[in-house]
């Protein structure tokens, strides 16, 4: 079913910084969500049902964060889809306005992850993840042997089976991370800011086979959140100098491929990271295989380097990078964020921040992370902002992002009303932001017990 047109109308992050144990998932929940309610210009009331996701957490964790803002006895989801469990909220959220059961939703992830390599919270079952780990490491009786922990070493082999198919080498891996980190220079939100070079990333400790450290997703904490609205709440609402349209989004999991194949590529989802896309182009009006090049800023999900190999056609990753096509100046900005080697990467909160740094992106208020030339062209709503956002066991979400024929700039719009240009500076709220965007239902009691 078509459904009818929806937007992104605010949204809010938090800085993704390193697991210290300094900041609950529902302070920083409260931080994220305020901000996307003074972006938009709007207050909890008018969120009309709410999707939260996270990964490590108890249950009822998004109620915790979002009682902070009131209750208001609105439905609130908890969402868990590993790496893309942010994104797979937004999902919910975005067909909750489609097909009409609201006019308003929130989707807010957050994370707070432990130092070191993911584990389990749950030791006294099997772990979902250990058909892929296996079937991974079956395949490498043919690429060779390899090390390290589970899920770089399952990327790592999926990045073996392209080289060996294609061509190229560990030096693009550490081309694309370089890239990353540098772009992660200008991001005030990213948790390493350091701009580390092609040489200095291929000195890093090797943790598989090809990924050195540097090549690596940390783990973060962070939080972000995105409202989506209907056409009809932008136009009531005066949001047409900021509002984005999500032209197409889909959702993903795993096909036959990933056991009965023998691609360590499938096994990571390549497959159905192609079936997620192609079902997204198809969506937003597109013949088959065609639409990639109206594509201007693309956020990946590069939880390690190997990961944006599969951007584009079949053998042409490693010579895409050789181009510089994946950075400024080049065919698209691939990850101006510094994607998720560099910015960070907790786990509920990564799909949201995506979709935040691209309707940024595509509101031109990036800064200097803006990717140039996005409204060159005769069309005054410009390229497509791509995201997309993969979780292993597994499911992908695609979201195809572009500025609506309706657009009109000038007026008060979220920078006048953080006091500040939110997408590429970073503040922490105050109580009095609080109070601008809470309910009229919001419990003193609650809120005396909020950190900010």
């Amino acid at each position: 079913m078509p459904g009818r047109r929806t937007f992104l109308i605010g949204g809010g992050c938090t800085a993704f910084i390193k697991p210290r144990a300094t900041r609950s998932t529902e302070d920083m929940g409260l931080e994220a969500a305020t901000k996307a309610l003074l972006d938009a210009g709007i207050t909890y009331d008018a969120v009309q049902n709410a999707f939260v996701g996270y990964c490590y957490g108890d249950s009822t964790s998004g109620q915790r964060a979002l009682y902070n803002l009131g209750l208001t006895n609105i439905p609130i989801i908890n969402v868990n889809n590993n790496c893309s469990t942010g994104s797979s909220a937004l999902y919910q959220a975005n067909n909750a306005v489609k097909y009409g059961e609201v006019e308003c939703s929130m989707a807010l992830g957050f994370e707070r992850m432990k130092p070191g390599s993911l584990g389990t919270n749950f030791p006294d079952r099997p772990n979902p993840m250990q058909l892929f780990h296996q079937r991974s490491f079956d395949l490498e009786a043919e690429l060779g042997e390899n090390h390290g922990p589970g899920a770089p070493r399952m990327f790592d082999n999926g990045a073996q089976e392209y080289f060996e198919k294609y061509g190229g080498g560990v030096e693009h891996l550490a081309k694309i991370a370089s890239k990353n980190h540098k772009h992660s220079v200008n991001n005030p939100y990213s948790q390493f800011r350091d701009g580390w070079s092609v040489e200095k990333i291929l000195a890093a400790p090797k943790i598989t086979r090809n990924l050195t450290k540097f090549m690596c997703s940390p783990t973060s904490d962070g939080a972000a959140c995105c409202l989506v609205a209907s056409e009809d709440f932008v136009h009531a609402h005066g949001l047409e100098n900021q509002a984005i349209e999500i032209v197409a989004q889909a959702l993903a999991t795993d096909g036959n491929s990933a056991f009965e194949g023998r691609s360590a590529m499938d096994v990571v989802g390549y497959e159905m990271s192609k079936v997620c896309a192609d079902k997204v182009f198809k969506e937003a009006g597109f013949a088959e295989g065609q639409g990639r090049d109206q594509v201007g800023v693309v956020e990946l999900h590069d939880c390690f380097a190997a990961n944006e190999a599969g951007l584009c056609a079949p053998g042409e990753a490693h010579k895409l990078v050789e181009r510089g096509d994946n950075t400024y100046g080049g065919k698209y900005v691939v990850n101006p964020s510094g994607g998720l080697e560099a910015k960070g990467h907790p786990l509920g909160a990564t799909g949201l921040g995506m979709h935040f740094y691209i309707m940024m992106q595509l509101r031109e208020w990036a800064g200097p992370m803006q990717a140039p030339g996005l409204f060159d062209i005769p069309d005054k709503r410009g390229k497509y902002g791509l995201v997309h956002n993969v979780g292993l066991g597994g499911a992908v979400v695609v979201s195809l992002l572009r500025r609506p024929e309706f657009y009109k700039p000038g007026g008060q719009d979220g920078r006048t009303r953080l006091g500040y240009n939110h997408a590429h500076e970073h503040h922490p709220i105050t109580m009095a932001d609080v109070d601008k965007v809470k309910s009229k239902t919001a419990s003193p009691y609650v809120l005396r017990h909020a950190k900010l």
